[in-house]
Protein backbone atom coordinates (compact mmCIF):
# COMPACT_ATOMS: atom_id res chain seq x y z
CA UNK A 1 0.00 0.00 0.00
CA UNK A 2 1.18 3.22 -0.62
CA UNK A 3 2.26 5.55 2.61
CA UNK A 4 3.70 8.35 1.18
CA UNK A 5 5.76 9.44 -1.91
CA UNK A 6 8.52 11.31 -2.45
CA UNK A 7 9.28 15.10 -3.97
CA UNK A 8 10.25 14.90 -7.65
CA UNK A 9 13.83 15.86 -9.14
CA UNK A 10 14.69 17.24 -12.43
CA UNK A 11 12.13 17.60 -15.12
CA UNK A 12 9.65 14.87 -13.34
CA UNK A 13 6.25 16.76 -12.10
CA UNK A 14 4.44 15.99 -9.45
CA UNK A 15 5.97 13.50 -7.15
CA UNK A 16 9.32 11.22 -7.28
CA UNK A 17 8.36 8.00 -6.28
CA UNK A 18 5.39 6.04 -4.25
CA UNK A 19 6.40 4.99 -0.63
CA UNK A 20 5.25 1.22 -0.20
CA UNK A 21 4.25 -0.85 3.02
CA UNK A 22 2.16 -3.69 4.41
CA UNK A 23 1.02 -5.23 7.08
CA UNK A 24 3.22 -7.84 9.09
CA UNK A 25 1.31 -10.80 10.81
CA UNK A 26 1.17 -8.96 14.09
CA UNK A 27 -0.45 -6.18 12.37
CA UNK A 28 2.53 -3.56 12.13
CA UNK A 29 2.82 -1.47 9.12
CA UNK A 30 6.42 -2.27 7.66
CA UNK A 31 8.16 0.10 5.20
CA UNK A 32 8.73 -2.22 1.84
CA UNK A 33 10.30 0.46 -0.37
CA UNK A 34 9.87 2.67 -3.29
CA UNK A 35 8.26 2.78 -6.95
CA UNK A 36 8.90 5.43 -9.16
CA UNK A 37 9.57 3.80 -12.66
CA UNK A 38 5.98 2.96 -15.18
CA UNK A 39 4.36 6.04 -14.04
CA UNK A 40 3.61 8.19 -16.95
CA UNK A 41 2.70 12.26 -15.95
CA UNK A 42 -1.15 11.34 -16.82
CA UNK A 43 -0.77 8.95 -13.89
CA UNK A 44 1.71 11.36 -11.94
CA UNK A 45 -0.86 13.46 -11.81
CA UNK A 46 -3.43 11.69 -11.14
CA UNK A 47 -1.77 9.72 -8.13
CA UNK A 48 -0.31 13.08 -6.68
CA UNK A 49 -3.98 14.44 -6.47
CA UNK A 50 -5.62 11.02 -4.83
CA UNK A 51 -2.75 11.27 -2.08
CA UNK A 52 -3.25 15.16 -1.34
CA UNK A 53 -6.03 14.50 1.19
CA UNK A 54 -4.52 11.72 2.47
CA UNK A 55 -1.55 13.84 3.39
CA UNK A 56 -0.65 13.42 7.25
CA UNK A 57 2.59 14.81 9.02
CA UNK A 58 2.76 12.06 10.88
CA UNK A 59 4.98 8.90 9.54
CA UNK A 60 2.20 6.10 9.79
CA UNK A 61 5.02 3.08 9.86
CA UNK A 62 5.07 1.25 12.71
CA UNK A 63 8.47 -0.10 11.69
CA UNK A 64 10.56 2.99 9.47
CA UNK A 65 12.55 3.07 6.51
CA UNK A 66 16.11 1.84 7.14
CA UNK A 67 18.79 5.05 7.22
CA UNK A 68 20.56 3.20 4.14
CA UNK A 69 20.41 0.38 1.52
CA UNK A 70 22.51 -0.95 -0.89
CA UNK A 71 20.49 -0.19 -3.93
CA UNK A 72 19.72 2.46 -5.12
CA UNK A 73 20.12 5.86 -3.05
CA UNK A 74 19.23 6.05 0.93
CA UNK A 75 15.59 7.65 1.53
CA UNK A 76 15.80 11.39 2.84
CA UNK A 77 13.27 11.86 5.35
CA UNK A 78 12.98 15.41 4.88
CA UNK A 79 11.62 15.41 1.37
CA UNK A 80 9.15 12.61 2.08
CA UNK A 81 5.16 13.26 2.68
CA UNK A 82 3.12 11.05 4.51
CA UNK A 83 -0.08 9.81 3.69
CA UNK A 84 -2.44 7.97 5.58
CA UNK A 85 -2.50 4.40 4.15
CA UNK A 86 -5.15 3.92 2.13
CA UNK A 87 -4.35 3.80 -1.43
CA UNK A 88 -3.15 0.20 -2.08
CA UNK A 89 -0.88 -0.18 -5.51
CA UNK A 90 -0.22 -3.39 -7.78
CA UNK A 91 3.69 -3.37 -8.75
CA UNK A 92 6.07 -6.53 -9.85
CA UNK A 93 9.32 -6.81 -8.47
CA UNK A 94 12.35 -8.63 -9.16
CA UNK A 95 12.96 -10.02 -5.44
CA UNK A 96 12.67 -9.02 -1.85
CA UNK A 97 16.15 -8.24 -0.65
CA UNK A 98 17.89 -9.36 2.80
CA UNK A 99 16.95 -6.17 4.70
CA UNK A 100 13.25 -6.49 3.64
CA UNK A 101 13.16 -4.31 0.64
CA UNK A 102 11.68 -4.62 -2.44
CA UNK A 103 14.16 -4.57 -5.31
CA UNK A 104 14.21 -3.43 -9.07
CA UNK A 105 10.21 -2.02 -8.45
CA UNK A 106 7.74 -1.13 -11.03
CA UNK A 107 3.72 0.53 -10.82
CA UNK A 108 1.44 -0.98 -12.45
CA UNK A 109 -1.64 0.79 -11.10
CA UNK A 110 -3.82 1.62 -7.94
CA UNK A 111 -5.97 -1.33 -6.88
CA UNK A 112 -9.81 0.06 -6.26
CA UNK A 113 -11.14 -3.71 -5.31
CA UNK A 114 -8.51 -4.56 -2.43
CA UNK A 115 -8.74 -2.63 1.22
CA UNK A 116 -5.70 -1.60 2.65
CA UNK A 117 -6.14 -2.89 5.60
CA UNK A 118 -5.80 -6.48 3.89
CA UNK A 119 -2.50 -5.89 2.59
CA UNK A 120 0.34 -8.49 3.48
CA UNK A 121 3.58 -9.59 2.31
CA UNK A 122 3.25 -12.41 0.08
CA UNK A 123 4.94 -15.46 1.69
CA UNK A 124 7.04 -16.94 -1.69
CA UNK A 125 5.93 -20.94 -2.52
CA UNK A 126 8.49 -23.29 -3.18
CA UNK A 127 8.51 -23.45 -6.92
CA UNK A 128 9.76 -26.24 -10.23
CA UNK A 129 12.87 -25.78 -10.72
CA UNK A 130 12.22 -24.92 -14.55
CA UNK A 131 10.10 -22.07 -12.57
CA UNK A 132 13.09 -21.09 -11.24
CA UNK A 133 15.29 -19.88 -13.94
CA UNK A 134 12.08 -18.05 -15.01
CA UNK A 135 12.38 -15.67 -11.42
CA UNK A 136 15.80 -14.89 -12.42
CA UNK A 137 14.71 -13.68 -15.60
CA UNK A 138 12.69 -10.83 -13.84
CA UNK A 139 9.16 -12.73 -14.46
CA UNK A 140 7.92 -11.49 -10.64
CA UNK A 141 5.26 -10.09 -11.30
CA UNK A 142 2.90 -9.58 -7.79
CA UNK A 143 1.72 -6.97 -5.70
CA UNK A 144 2.27 -5.70 -2.70
CA UNK A 145 -0.93 -7.39 -0.90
Amino acid sequence: MVVGWTDPEGRRPYLGALLLAYYDPGRRLVYAGRAGTGINTAELKRLWRRLQPLATDKMPLDVPPPRGSRFGSPLVLSRVHWVRPELVAEVKFLTWTDDNLLRQVVYEGLREDKPAAEVRREVPRPKPAAATAQRFLGDSAAEIS
